[in-house]
């Protein structure tokens, strides 16, 4: 015949029980370097937000998500009321609020 019989190889042993887990080894420290450098801060931050959002108080100077800065004269369960001028007052959510800024910031109000 023209083809000749193919004979599969036997797998040799390993050389160390080790070698299996070093195969690995990239893979587990890429997932290792990967929460270190990017899901540690992100956790990290979204709890400051959540501490920021859930002490807001009356009097706080504030900027929203869509760039208006104001006082806060109102804090409700979801909803916060900011005076961003004499008289004029808009509700905004908590989650809205990106920014607290330190008292004295806003001097128009």
């Amino acid at each position: 015949m023209l083809i000749s019989e193919a004979f599969a190889q036997t797998a040799g042993a390993s050389a160390s029980p080790l070698g299996n887990l070093t195969s690995f080894l990239p893979l587990v420290l890429m997932f290792v370097v990967l929460y270190f450098i990017m899901i540690r801060p992100q956790m990290k931050r979204q709890k400051e937000t959540r501490n920021m959002l859930a002490a807001l108080a009356k009097g706080d100077e504030v900027v929203t998500s869509g760039g208006l800065a104001g006082r806060i004269s109102k804090v409700g369960e979801t909803f916060v009321t900011v005076e961003i001028a004499d008289n004029v007052e808009i509700n905004v959510q908590k989650g809205a609020i990106t920014t607290l800024l330190p008292k004295g910031t806003i001097k128009a109000l």
